[in-house]
């Protein structure tokens, strides 16, 4: 395992960075906690009352304590406790996901928007697809909760929210320190350093990470060499808080893409096999942010700067049979940004009311954004090579009225403008567009009991578009003209639901929905990108439930039904929306108790049949996938293994309908199912010294 090597060495760096800031009141600590077992602090959100303070049924709080108890095949997965959201991957390790949810193939992130403490993480204008949200950067064990919003109902979050958004906040207090060293099957190898220093009014949290992994494919090994790096800074300041995080991430891998059926059918390459082996990429991440909070203002203010280089071939020899279609995406960014709000409290004719009013900027600039023909990643011509500088700015407004103890009153207004400049390559492509739009939101809830309060909300939102596409002239493989899309786009949408919440053993929460689009975002199977696509409509129902049997022993479902729609009729399509999924669900039982000891937590998810075509002539069959997690902790030590796809299923993480060619076939190439299948049983073992 020529992986391991590096990861083990830095065994002593990792504990060295633990220790190296240990003051004596840090030595106090350790002293203690040698003499006694640490005790699991696990903060699970599902478990916070918001009754009487969330804005819809569809909004929720996840607490670190679940995010801990879960087991996970791959980071970005932190997103699927958005009840509903579903979490795979058609390439490599160390790519974006692929995200679903209400009834969206959001591709890379196209109608969700996720930040992270205050930081905006989807990428707009991207090399790879609109929305680009990588999740690599994290570190799991750092991530305090999770609060998500479905729906386009919150005046405070703007660009690519038409389905939903999550911010993701960091933890202010760790539990303890830890060291943890994670080794499974294909070579997969996971050493974790986490920390915290405490002096008055000061703290200081750390997190390092080092993962390798060599993958199941037959003919690739994904050697992926993954870095992360965390440092979070908090004191008081006047009478609120201020915390100030750097983030350091670099990865690089060899990918698998998906692969045509037929090539499988034919005994050609293996279902865990490959038509290109030279495919993968790089990546990096560092940012800088700030974020201040105290009784009335909150404040935040970041700068990041990114980077990627991603090599695939999805259509083999259908363009350019002679050297193959591999391509490369490239795209090289800085992004600085910041938001602000004040809140008031109110009484106009007796009636408690608090006012929200803010603003927030951010400006990308990226240097390159390109995509390449190449071969065996050497770059053999140039599709298109830009350079765009976006601006944007929004300004928000809310009131939430108490009408009487039982009811209350949401409103909300938004106001967003965006610039865009792109350079390009060739100067019929270059030029500027701007836009604005108005989004107004509103709701209303009603508490009927202690246990139980009724919600309606409705509201507009928006996605943006590609600069590049909202300036284009002709197309720049042909050269024959193209139409220019808007830069801003319309989304509306409207929900009921209700809450039950039970203080000692359950919370349920239920919406029917639904969600007009101007324009559909939709994935391009053969160019690895995202196109403007016709208006469509979604409606649906979601239903969560939460029960805890006692303090150690809880049980969760999940289910959500959708039905996907275009609005719009053209010639020689249909109606249905490629790649939604009608069905999704989820159940877990976690066993956590909170002093040493057994814990364990299984976890069901299922994906139901996507549909491929607009005529749904072609569907992805179902897939369901079970993982389990098994752990004992004693004393300061915790060990626990991991079995992720138990029953080792052979179904498909994600399918497509496309073209394609192999060597021999027609100039014309194929219409097929293109797939990448889940990624067979495995096994991973951790051992974690807390202190």
């Amino acid at each position: 395992m020529k992986l391991l090597s590096p990861i083990v060495c830095g065994l002593p760096l990792l504990c060295g960075a633990v220790t190296a800031h240990a003051d004596d009141a840090g030595q106090s600590q350790s002293a203690t906690a040698n003499q006694q077992p640490i005790e699991r602090v696990a903060v699970f959100g599902r478990q916070v009352n918001l009754l009487g303070q969330s804005s819809s049924a569809s909004e929720g709080i996840v607490g670190a304590g679940e995010i801990e108890s879960r087991p996970l095949l791959r980071t970005g997965e932190v997103l699927e406790f958005v009840p509903g959201m579903l979490v795979t991957q058609h390439s490599g390790s160390g790519k974006a996901n692929q995200y679903f949810l209400r009834g969206f193939n959001l591709d890379h992130g196209t109608d969700f928007a996720t930040t992270v403490d205050g930081m905006p993480i989807n990428m707009r204008s991207h090399g790879h697809g609109q929305g680009y949200t990588d999740l690599n950067f994290l570190i799991p064990e750092l991530i305090g909760q999770i609060h998500y919003y479905k729906g386009a109902y919150y005046p405070e979050i703007g660009d690519f929210s038409g389905a939903g958004s999550a911010d993701i906040a960091l933890t202010d207090d760790l539990p303890y320190r830890q060291v943890q060293l994670t080794l499974g099957q294909y070579g997969y190898q996971r050493l974790l350093a986490t920390g915290q220093q405490q002096w008055q009014d000061n703290k200081f949290i750390y997190g390092t990470e080092l993962q390798g992994y060599k993958g199941p494919w037959i003919d690739v090994e994904e050697d992926v060499r993954k870095v992360n790096a965390v440092g979070r800074y908090l004191t008081h300041l006047g009478n609120g808080q201020l915390a100030v995080t750097a983030m350091a991430y670099s990865n690089d891998w060899n990918s698998a893409d998906q692969i045509p059926e037929r090539a499988v059918t034919a005994g050609i390459i293996d279902e865990y096999g490959s038509l290109d082996t030279d495919l993968g990429g790089d990546s990096s991440r560092y940012s800088l942010s700030s974020q201040y909070v105290d009784a009335n203002w909150r404040a935040s203010a970041y700068v990041i700067r990114s980077r990627l280089n991603l090599f695939s071939n999805f259509t083999y020899f259908l363009d350019n049979p002679q050297d193959g279609d591999e391509f490369q995406q490239v795209d090289n960014r800085e992004i600085w940004g910041g938001k602000l709000a004040r809140d008031w409290a109110v009484s106009p004719l007796g009636i408690n009311t608090n006012v929200t009013a803010g603003a927030e900027t951010r400006y990308d600039h990226i240097g390159k954004v390109a995509l390449y023909h190449t071969q065996q990643r050497q770059r053999i011509g140039t599709v298109r090579d830009d350079a765009v500088n976006e601006f944007s700015t929004g300004l928000f407004a809310k009131l939430e009225a108490d009408v009487s103890d039982a009811l209350k009153l949401r409103l909300g207004a938004r106001y967003d403008y965006y610039n865009a400049d792109v350079d390009s390559d060739n100067m019929l492509n270059s030029g500027s567009a701007n836009d604005g739009i108005w989004s107004l939101k509103g709701g209303l809830s009603y508490l009927v009991s202690d246990d139980l309060e009724l919600y309606a909300s409705a509201g507009q939102g928006f996605h943006s578009n590609d600069a590049r596409g909202a300036t284009i002239k002709v197309d720049p493989v042909t050269g024959e003209p193209q139409d220019k899309v808007d830069l801003l786009v319309r989304s509306t949408g409207a929900e009921l639901g209700f809450r039950y919440f039970d203080r000692e053993y359950i919370n349920i929460s239920a919406a029917f929905w639904y969600l007009d689009l101007d324009s559909e975002l939709l994935y391009v199977g053969d160019a690895g990108t995202t196109e403007p696509s016709r208006a469509s409509r979604r409606y649906g129902t979601e239903i969560s439930a939460y029960y805890w049997l006692n303090d150690a022993l809880s049980v969760d479902a999940e289910i959500a039904v959708t039905r996907a729609r275009f609005t719009e009729d053209v010639t020689l399509e249909g109606k249905y929306v490629d790649g939604t999924v009608p069905w999704v669900a989820s159940a877990g039982i976690n066993y956590q108790p909170a002093a040493a000891g057994i814990h364990t937590a299984i976890r069901l998810r299922y994906l139901g049949k996507r549909v491929l075509d607009s005529f749904k002539a072609h569907q992805a069959d179902a897939t369901t996938l079970v993982n389990l997690s098994l752990g004992y902790g004693y004393r300061d030590w915790d060990f626990k293994v991991e079995v992720l796809n138990l029953f080792n299923s052979h179904e498909h993480d994600i399918d497509y309908w496309y073209t394609s060619r192999l060597s021999g076939e027609d100039d014309s190439g194929v219409e097929d199912l293109h797939y990448h299948p889940v990624e067979p049983r495995m096994l991973r073992c951790s051992v974690s010294y807390r202190y």
